[in-house]
């Protein structure tokens, strides 16, 4: 990924990824009402996320839109999680999680289908 994304970027983010397009001023009374931002802290980020081309300004009233996918940033970010604490390892990384979370029975069921549909996809080949 090209636009690395800094917390208070993915805050921003966050709220266009859940919302959908809305103008800067309505990101900025969730994010004040969320982690205590003020209008001027928001518009500054979005500011810096549209230098990076994350978002889009459009007009009237300052519309933001984001232009990358929460996917595209959820792949960067464990790839470069995995280069740098795990050599690039996902089995690490996955003995990692499993040692450090309380899983639910879901959870467990859930990572057991994913890894069964992998092992019939490698299988496959």
């Amino acid at each position: 990924m090209a636009i690395k994304l800094f917390d208070s970027e993915l805050k921003v983010m966050d709220v266009l990824w859940k919302e959908g397009d809305m103008p800067a001023k309505q990101i900025s009374n969730i994010l004040k009402e969320a982690i205590g931002w003020n209008m001027n802290t928001t518009y500054t980020v979005i500011k810096k996320c549209v230098a990076k081309g994350a978002i889009e300004r459009r007009e009237p009233n300052f519309l933001c839109h984001a232009l990358i996918a929460r996917e595209v940033v959820q792949a960067a970010e464990t790839e470069e999680l995995l280069h740098k604490l795990f050599d690039s390892s996902p089995d690490l990384l996955f003995a990692s999680l499993l040692d450090h979370q309380k899983l639910s029975t879901e959870q467990i069921s859930n990572l057991r289908r994913m890894v069964s549909q992998l092992q019939a996809q490698e299988e496959s080949k």
